[in-house]
């Protein structure tokens, strides 16, 4: 059963979150994840804290999500998208 992320963005630097833009979606393939949701049409509705991004994320399973997270090899690219933004990351189960 598919497993999604939720991710929103408070963007803190412009140019280290283009950075990271160029690098993330591979480091998510690297772990079956796909973006389904968010990209550059994304439309801000309520921004209280800033620029904010967003976009949603789908695994094949949860340990998918969790491995994308916490592989080694990926640490600079999670470390970069931090540098760039505020970065909330949410875990969803498919409503069966």
């Amino acid at each position: 059963m598919a497993h999604y992320a939720l991710i929103t963005l408070v963007v803190k630097d412009q140019e280290k979150l283009a950075a990271y833009l160029k690098v993330g979606g591979p480091a998510v393939a690297k772990h079956e994840g796909k973006a389904i949701a968010g990209g550059p049409g994304s439309l801000s509705l309520q921004t209280p804290h800033g620029e904010t991004r967003g976009v949603v994320l789908e695994f094949p399973t949860p340990d998918h999500l969790t491995a994308w997270l916490q592989d080694p090899e990926l640490a600079e690219v999670h470390a970069l998208r931090n540098a760039g933004a505020d970065t909330t990351i949410l875990s969803l189960p498919e409503i069966a």
